[in-house]
């Protein structure tokens, strides 16, 4: 049960608490003195969006906090706090995500507003109401389908990947295979170009380069620069036999003279190296065409033709899976399909028996609210296999037996629609929940109508707590506490009403005046015949 929910900066409500007690509580008021933004708040606590709209004028903060009583002593506090840029949740004191607050929250209370008669018209809405009327094993009916299509979508995924051109995939597959080949048989490393340049330096001129080289080493020879040296040594040694002081340069200069001999033998094992092959230098040539050729496809250095060979690799790899995964993907594309058409059966004639079982209850609620002899059907027709199912699900009705059964879209008045919300919904299981709220589903409804109506939700709480809305003091007489809304400016308060001032209320709905002594009397005999209709049903 709601024990107790305090609204602060909620729209117009700047700070109010309400306190609704068992039974059926009502709450009146004006035409847009607010009255709707408790459910507001009571939509918070529920785990409902915590949209910035939500903030009212008085603070740049909105917060909603809410007492929960349970059986013997559990309690629940739950409060909700929104900022322009993010919202908090708490839970006993412990913030908590959103989505907490709905699993542990969510299912104690239903709300059913005016936007619940859209959901009447709505395919979508009626199926969400059958489907909540499931029981947890017939959930795992809907969880069947559910995970069928996920299958079959899954596999035409892989189908659009690869694509209806899978001749396309092949000759893709043989291009990248030959440029792997192409570039693998090369089987050039980073550093040949440098090397292979090199080499055909070498080979391009070897005459030349022979020609040169037999120079150096006879201007190097005993007759050059090495006979030289030589005569230098032998003076320098006859010099240090007379000064010691000299030994460095005659060190210095023999050291010369070694290295000379040692650059000579090098230059002749060069020159020993270098002769015209033009085999080789054909072979070379071609190599570096080669090169030359690759770097054109495939990258500016052998580094790039290397990542471009692996990439080739890991695409021809997975064309390999591709082309293999089509083979068998048309097998299992039919099996899915056949899987998927199977569960769609199944649930299909899940929802067929829970639209008659929900239309007969609703026809029977329908009674309780004035109509005579109602007729309301759920017409369940094919339609493409999407997430949900295969079923397009319309509400036909008729407001009596001798009238045709029509989409309520197109036949139902504001009155018969505010009913059937109300007929359909607990059909559907909305008063299973602890607390259930109603926000205005009555428009349209008057008269004798509006008594049935009153006497319905006083009916439903007697089992549990319930909330309502409402501009009608026939629905408002039957209220076992009675809370009103009123607006000054910018600012909403609400005010428990009690003895004369709710018979001041009340008069006011059916007059729309107060202090008129006939209004007045109206509304002390309509609190009598609620009480009288009270003590009956409690009775019964």
């Amino acid at each position: 049960m709601l024990d107790e929910i305090r609204a602060r900066n909620v729209g117009l409500i700047a700070d109010a608490v309400l306190t609704p007690g068992p039974g059926l509580t009502v709450i009146t008021g004006e035409t847009g003195t607010g009255k709707t933004l408790i459910l507001g708040a009571l939509r918070l606590v529920s785990g409902g969006t915590a949209s910035k709209g939500t903030i009212g004028p008085h603070d740049d903060t909105a917060e909603v906090a809410a007492r929960f009583l349970g059986v013997g002593d559990e309690e629940l506090v739950v409060r909700r706090v929104v900022t322009k840029n993010r919202s908090r949740a708490y839970l006993n004191g412990t913030p908590v995500t959103a989505t907490q607050i709905t699993d542990i929250v969510g299912p104690r209370v239903s709300i059913v507003g005016q936007h619940d008669q859209h959901t009447l018209t709505r395919s979508d809405g009626i199926r969400g109401l059958i489907d909540g009327t499931f029981t947890p094993d017939q959930r795992l009916t809907l969880a069947a389908y559910t995970d069928a299509y996920r299958e079959l979508r899954s596999i035409e995924t892989e189908m659009e990947t690869i694509g209806s051109d899978r001749r396309g995939l092949e000759r893709e597959l043989q291009m990248t295979r030959f440029q792997i080949e192409e570039i693998t048989d090369a089987a050039f490393v980073v550093g040949d170009e440098e090397e292979l340049r090199t080499r055909l330096g070498r080979l391009r001129h070897a005459e030349e380069i022979s020609t040169e080289i037999a120079a150096a080493s006879e201007a190097l020879g005993e007759t050059g620069v090495d006979r030289a040296i030589g005569s230098a040594l032998v003076s320098l040694d006859r010099v240090l036999r007379l000064d010691p002081g000299i030994a460095d340069l005659r060190d210095r200069l023999a050291s010369a003279m070694a290295n000379l001999h040692e650059v000579s033998v090098d230059i002749a094992r060069y020159g020993d190296g270098i002769e015209a092959n033009p085999h080789a230098l054909a072979t070379d040539e071609q190599r570096l065409a080669d090169l030359s050729a690759l770097k054109r496809k495939y990258g500016e250095t052998i580094a790039d033709i290397s990542a471009f060979a692996k990439s080739a690799s890991q695409r021809a790899e997975a064309i390999d899976g591709l082309l293999l995964a089509a083979e068998t993907l048309e097998v299992r594309h039919a099996e899915a399909a056949d899987t998927l058409t199977a569960a769609a059966t199944e649930l299909t004639n899940l929802r067929t028996g829970r639209a008659v079982d929900v239309s007969r209850v609703t026809i029977d609620h329908l009674k309780d609210l004035g109509f005579d002899k109602p007729i309301v059907s759920i017409l369940i027709e094919p339609k493409d296999p999407g997430a949900t199912g295969t079923d397009r699900l319309t509400v036909l009705f008729a407001s009596d037996d001798s009238l045709t059964r029509a989409p309520i879209a197109s036949i139902a008045s504001g009155g018969e629609l505010s009913r059937l919300v109300l007929a359909l919904t607990l059909a559907c299981g909305v008063a299973d929940a602890d607390v259930v709220a109603f926000d205005e589903i009555d428009a349209g409804v008057g008269g004798t109508t509006a008594l049935a109506m009153g006497e319905k939700l006083a009916s439903l709480a007697r089992t549990r707590q319930v909330i309502c809305v409402t501009h009608l003091p026939q629905v408002a007489a039957h209220g076992d506490h009675h809370f009103t809304v009123a607006r000054e400016g910018t600012t909403a308060t609400i005010t428990v009403l009690e003895g004369t001032s709710r018979t001041a209320e009340i008069s006011r709905m059916l007059a729309g005046m107060e202090g008129s002594d006939t209004a007045m009397g109206h509304a002390e005999e309509l609190l009598e015949l609620a009480d009288d209709s009270r003590d009956k049903g409690e009775s019964a």
